[in-house]
């Protein structure tokens, strides 16, 4: 049974100036992507992964083209006004973290419901619950520089599930890590991923990482190359 669509995505450009040239970094892509569902963007550097996540995300405005967030077309929209459909309905996790250094890790974690004004008590138990899924109920009031690489993450991690979201955005969430790290990294993103029923679209490098997904965008020259379901034993497809 086909699901509705999270994410829609149609005819988006996005064309930056380098001196009197006009660089073309994703050209005419269109896809969709069902609620629910597991999906990854992997290519080679340059292809406009990245950009295509932020503009996917509303952090940037697209040169043309449109993007539908879960019924929410962000062309419209404000700067202010896409920030707040981000922090009600978008997670993120990326490969450098982005803690606040001065903060916890549980008050790295509350950031999110904070700014939307969510009483402290009920923000306090929701990221200790979190903290404590992600295998960190001994580190909650260390610091970012007090914890390794993967325990930075784990925080992270937690931080963008705190707000609930409908889909979560991954930017080469184990790139920073050592390999046993990022395999334990992995797990934990797709079971708490599973365990919520969140949409997840990550970009990787790492095609065993993409190939956990259930879903493989592959992007050459800021074109869709290749889109194709996967047979993945340990996801369940979307018929």
């Amino acid at each position: 049974m086909a699901l509705d669509p999270i994410l829609e995505v149609t005819n988006l450009t996005q064309q930056f100036r380098s001196g009197d040239k006009k660089l073309t970094v994703l050209d005419h892509v269109d896809f969709s992507v069902e609620e629910g569902t597991t999906c990854s963007i992997v290519g080679p550097s340059g292809s406009g992964k990245t950009t295509l996540l932020g503009l996917c995300a509303g952090l940037d405005r697209p040169t043309t083209g449109e993007v539908t967030l879960n019924g929410v077309q962000l062309g419209p929209l404000n700067e202010d006004q896409r920030a707040a459909v981000r922090n009600k309905h978008v997670g993120f996790v990326f490969q450098t973290f982005q803690l606040v250094p001065t903060l916890t890790a549980l008050e790295n974690v509350m950031v999110p419901l904070e700014l939307r004004g969510v009483k402290t008590s009920e923000v306090q138990r929701d990221a200790e619950e979190l903290l404590t899924q992600v295998g960190l109920a001994d580190r909650m009031s260390h610091y970012p520089s007090q914890l390794s690489g993967g325990e930075q993450q784990r925080v992270a991690i937690a931080r963008a599930f705190i707000n609930k979201p409908k889909i979560l955005f991954a930017d080469e969430p184990t790139g920073n890590l050592d390999s046993e790290t990022g395999a334990t990294i992995e797990e934990l993103l797709f079971d708490l991923n599973k365990a919520r029923g969140t949409t997840l679209i990550l970009v990787t490098h790492d095609l065993s990482l993409a190939e956990q997904c259930q879903r493989i965008i592959r992007l050459k020259n800021g074109q869709i190359h290749k889109d194709e379901w996967i047979d993945n034993p340990t996801a369940e497809q979307v018929q």
